[in-house]
């Protein structure tokens, strides 16, 4: 068991002590925190990392002393910031890291993303979210947790919907047109993210090809908020909270939305990558 897993496994371990010391089962504590009662277990059996909010939510229902609560905040936090690699991440599964990635959504109002290999998650249909999850389990030799995965992730999109949050995207062309997935499923993910692109609350961006580019495309990251950066390289995701670093990728993302095309454009390009598509002959 990795060393990230044994903590999240010791913090769960930790809340169910003091859930069952308050005489709550997992359901009554969902109750009191308006949660599922399947995320109580989740935490409880490090299926789900508990944020920071969790714990303090969670010693509040059930009456923890303060110092016990300010214990598990430091583990909490300490989770959050963990380097661990993918591989052993991805072994307590797909949908337990969908799930983490939920929570951390939850907590955000403005949303910026750089993605140069793959479509964002976000905006995956669910064919061809199937079809990156089937690589990645296979590549970190993940638990075979495919379909629970894909439903968190649609789940997680509901979020594009929140007229409260906003989402800026930017891609580059050729993102399109690497072939995860069979052409019908390609097809219907150029149509996602067409309509993606009169959403409200969404600026779309691609980086056409052949544009002069102000900077290299190398790894994808997400700022949230502004105050915290996801950096994802193939063995670890670097999680940055220093105001410096946040700065940093903020001025990346400006810099890339210098070079993309946004609204009409944005759309003449996805159009255009269907027309090629459509003219491939059938997988």
């Amino acid at each position: 068991m990795s060393g990230f897993q044994q903590a999240r496994v010791d913090l769960g371990a930790e809340l169910r002590r003091l859930r069952e010391e308050a005489h709550l089962s997992g359901k009554d504590l969902a109750e009191r925190l308006g949660w599922q009662p399947s995320k109580v277990s989740r935490i409880e059996n490090a299926r789900q990392t508990a944020t920071e909010d969790d714990v303090v939510t969670w010693g509040q229902a059930v009456s923890a002393d303060p110092g016990t609560v300010d214990e598990l905040l430091e583990r909490a936090r300490g989770l959050v910031e963990r380097h661990d690699s993918w591989r052993q991440r991805h072994r307590s599964g797909l949908a337990a890291l969908q799930e983490d990635m939920r929570d951390l959504e939850s907590r955000t109002r403005t949303f910026r993303a750089f993605e140069p290999g793959i479509v964002i998650g976000l905006l995956q249909t669910a064919e061809y979210a199937r079809n990156i999850f089937i690589r990645i389990r296979r590549v970190y030799e993940a638990t075979d947790d495919v379909d629970a995965a894909i439903r968190v992730r649609m789940q997680r999109q509901e979020i594009l919907y929140d007229p409260t949050r906003s989402f800026r995207f930017v891609l580059p062309e050729a993102v399109l047109r690497y072939r995860f997935a069979p052409l019908d499923v390609m097809r219907g993910q150029m149509d996602r993210l067409l309509a993606v692109t009169t959403l409200p609350n969404v600026e779309f961006g691609i980086i056409p090809t052949g544009v002069l580019l102000p900077t290299t495309l190398v790894n994808p990251f997400w700022i949230y908020n502004d105050v915290l950066v996801g950096v994802a390289t193939k063995t670890k995701e670097l999680l940055l909270r220093d105001p410096e670093d946040i700065a940093f990728y903020a001025r990346e993302f400006e810099d890339l939305c210098e070079a993309a095309a946004f609204g009409e454009e944005a759309r003449r390009l996805i159009v255009r990558v269907i027309d090629d598509y459509g003219r491939q002959p059938p997988d």
